[in-house]
This record gives C-alpha cells, structure tokens and sequence, in this order.
C-alpha cells in the first residue's frame, strides 16, 4: 500500500474520537512525521513529551521551549488533563511507567474516559508495549506500514544517485533480475532496515550483485530474529556438491519457476515442500541445503531441540514467532532436521509435542507465503501419520545408500573439493570397494586417507583410500536390521531420490 493509504488510515483513527492510539515501531521519525502530516491541515495543536525532553509544541514552524513542569510523567498528565484547547500529544517510550505505575494507568484513563469533554488524542509511540487491561477499551492499535515492492525500487534509486554524486556521476552496476531478487529479500523490513542494508550493498564497491545478496539476506535475518529456534545457514550448498539423487533434482528443477512465481506460472500450485527419509550419512542434509542453493534463497533451519530446551512452558509460542519470521525471510527454504526428535508421538511430555504438532500443522494449512520445507528424517515410525500423510507436504522422498555409479560420483566430489584431481585416481574399484558405504562415510574415508598420506609422507591415492575402506564398518553392517526395515517400510509409500 502507498504512504497516502497509510496517512489516511491513520487520519480516520485520530477523527474517530478514539483517545488512545499504540503506534509500536522503531522508526519514531517516520511516526511523527505521519501524524504532523495529518494534523497540519486541520491547524490542531501537536505536542511530543519524552522524559529527556518534557512537552513540547511541534506543529509551529519553530520549536517553543519546553513547558513548564511537564518533566515527569505525572506532571504532564496534570498538564493535559487541564488543557481546554483539543490536541494531540504524542508520547515517547511511556511504556516504563505503564508497567510500574497504576496511579500513572488511572489518570491517563481519566483523560481518555473525559474525551467528550477535552478532545485530547494521546499517541503512545514505543517499540514494544503489552497495554494495561484497564486500557485496552479505549486504545486503538495503528501498525506502521512495511514499504511496497515500489517503495522499496524507490529506495533503492535514491541510494544510487546518492552514490552516484559523491562519485563523480558514476552509475551503480546491476541488471533487472539482480534489482527484482534484491527487493523481494528486502521485503519485511521498516523503511530504516530497508534503506540501511541498501545503502551498505551499494556503497561497498558501487554495484549490487548476486554474490552480494546472501550476505543481505543474513543481514536481515539478524535485524529480525529475536532470541528464537531459527538459525540462518550461510553456506547453501549447490547440487554439484551432492552425488546422485537425480530423481530429487529433477523434481526441484520442475518446481523452481513456480515456487518464484514467474511469469507462466500464475495458474499453478506453489510447492510447499517435501520429506526426506533415508539412511543416516545418506546426503539428507545435504540435499536440505542444497534446494536453497539451488533457488537462490536464504536457508533457515528450525531447531527443535533448542525450541524444547530453551522455552521451557513457551515451546508452542516460540514456535509460532519462529514461523512468522520465516514468512518475513520469505521466499526462503525452511530445514526442519530431523523432525522425529521434535515431533514424536510419544505422551510423555505432557502432551507438548502434540500442541507443537497442532501449530505446525495448522500454519502449513494456512501459510500463504513461499516457505518451501525440507524436512529430514532418520526415524520414519517415530512420526505422527497427521504429518506424513499426502497433502501436508508435496512428496516424500526415500535416500538410499548410494549405488556404484553414485558412489563413483561421491569420490570424485569429495577429492576435487580438496584440491586433488579426481581423474588420477581409480573410481571404479574405490566405488566397488564401498559397496553399502553412506556419502558421510565416504567422505570420511577421503579425510582419514588424507591423514595416512601426510603421516607417510606421500601424495594421496588409490591404496590408501582402499585401505581406509577397509578398515571402517559401514552403517549398512552394523544396522542392518534398521536399514531393511527403513526401506520396507518406503516401498510403494516415498519415491526413491535417486
């Protein structure tokens, strides 16, 4: 919505005689302006009190000095409450003496109780205020408008021709695609945020760039997060970083387009997210990190030890403050690793779990926004059949241990990744070698032969890896039983990912 909407919204409020507005922002400056703009036309007296300060007359073109003996809080409600001229008079962070004081409460209820007889508006205007329940009735709540995609492009303009005169009429560097994704991970944030972040992308090197919008995606992520159960992972890996799982790429590849919303793709469905069950050390994780890679969005991962452990009696709203700050990330990709730890069907917890459950399922039936959720999974029996069933998630895919031409692939990832070319070394039989190897375990095996050809004073290669090989026991032999029961179960309920 355009500032003009905001500006009227908040006009209507002050002439509906309401005595009492809560505008909770950061963006103070922004607020006054607001209300100057609406009060300047109708000639209303607008004063501003904050306890540094005392009241003050702001609607003249000059500032007077402040009153008198309208320092304190009980001073200036006396003052008001004596005041026979209609005016508004906004207040700076009052909400200190609204939790300590009940005589501060009651006589700033008088004043709004005694509207019909004064005809003061007073405007609370503080970052963060839970109001007296003797208030509530005659307080109107005003939410601050976020900037528009427009308001956002105009921004973003601003700060470039400001760059641009204090560098000698150079232009600021980026193309369309680059400027759309920057605004859409801008959004969610105040006019300030917004304009601040902007303001450090271009005035580093005087471009905006891809490679600079995971870090203003952290950057926003850190202005926004409060204390929760979501972490922000920088490093998204790309697919090239993980071997196999082709059916899983081709399923993302087809859904990508829609999950942005690009042109063509109105008409459909947006993907809400998918499973990922499988054998420890399978790639899981991996392949987690890598969707957010691959669509260019930030990863945020939901920890639900920590939302346990932490909110001892507050796990349920935690939870929901963590999903609305995945809405504002959006769009992002939401990793919820293995979720059995978090949601288990188990009674013993005093029914928690089941409460986190419900919340979680209730946002991903109502969720508008484009989260994408990869959970993973170690454990498919310990979860709840409400969650797993077709419709919550769009697909559940099984990750088995890797076969031959896989695990091939895997060795020479793992080997390039460290520098070594790949081409030297004999893949077929490593692959042979591994049979019933998990990626995780292979790649431990290229660490642990890294290791042996330092100690031997020699290059790495083929013998030594075999070695290596030989000397781990793979997770397929030590949890057999596991691992059989894990793939009878996905038969004919996931579609495999490789």
């Amino acid at each position: 919505m355009s500032g003009k909407t905001e500006q009227n919204d908040l006009k209507m409020l002050v002439e509906s005689s309401i005595p009492l507005i809560l505008i909770e922002t950061h963006e103070e400056k922004r607020a006054t302006q607001l209300i100057k703009n609406i009060t300047k036309p109708n000639n209303k007296r607008l004063f501003s009190w904050s306890v540094t300060s005392g009241l003050k007359r702001i609607d003249l073109s000059t500032n007077l000095e402040t009153l008198a003996a309208t320092q304190t809080p009980e001073e200036l409600l006396k003052h008001i409450s004596i005041s026979e001229t209609a005016s508004v008079f906004i207040l700076y962070d009052f909400h200190p003496w609204l939790d300590e004081s009940p005589t501060t409460i009651r006589k700033l209820r008088e004043i709004a109780l005694g509207y019909h007889k004064l005809g003061h508006t007073i405007i609370l205007i503080c970052p963060e205020l839970e109001l007296p329940s003797e208030l509530k009735p005659v307080t109107a709540l005003f939410d601050m408008r976020l900037p528009s995609k427009d308001q956002l492009e105009t921004l973003i303009r601003e700060e470039a021709n400001l760059w641009s005169k204090s560098n000698a009429g150079k232009k600021v560097r980026t193309d369309r695609k680059t400027l759309d994704i920057l605004i859409s991970n801008l959004s969610g944030l105040t006019f300030f945020d917004a304009r601040t972040l902007i303001r450090n992308v271009i005035h580093d090197d005087g471009a905006i760039t891809v490679d600079e919008l995971p870090e203003v995606n952290q950057a926003k992520f850190k202005l926004l997060e409060q204390g929760g159960v979501l972490s922000f992972e920088f490093e998204t890996a790309q697919f090239s970083e993980v071997g196999g799982l082709n059916n899983l790429k081709k399923w993302l590849s087809q859904r990508q387009n829609v999950f942005h919303r690009l042109p063509g793709t109105e008409s459909l469905d947006r993907p809400k997210g998918m499973m990922l069950v499988g054998v420890q050390g399978g790639g899981k994780s991996l392949a987690a990190k890598a969707v957010a890679g691959m669509w260019g969005v930030p990863l945020l991962r939901l920890d639900f030890g920590t939302l346990y452990n932490k909110y001892h009696g507050e796990t349920e709203k935690n939870l929901r403050q963590s999903l609305r700050l995945a809405e504002v990330m959006s769009p992002c990709v939401m990793w919820m690793d293995e979720i059995e730890k978090g949601l288990s069907s188990s009674d013993h917890d005093g029914g928690t779990s089941q409460r986190v459950l419900g919340t979680l399922l209730t946002w991903m039936a109502e969720n508008d926004k484009p989260v994408f959720i990869v959970s993973t999974s170690n454990d498919i029996n310990k979860l709840p059949p409400e969650l797993i069933r077709k419709g919550r998630l769009d697909e559940i895919f099984f990750v088995d241990l890797p076969c031959e031409k896989t695990r091939e692939e895997i060795f020479s990832i793992h080997l390039l990744k460290r520098k070594h070319d790949a081409e030297i070394f004999d893949l077929k039989s490593l692959s042979d070698k591994s049979d019933g190897f998990s990626g995780a375990e292979i790649e431990q095996a290229v660490v642990s032969g890294m290791y042996s050809a330092l100690a031997e004073s020699t290059l790495l290669n083929t013998e030594i890896l075999l070695n290596e090989l030989d000397k781990t026991q793979p997770l397929s032999v030590v949890m057999s039983e596991k691992i059989q029961q894990l793939r009878s179960w996905s038969e004919g309920r996931t579609v495999l990912a490789n």
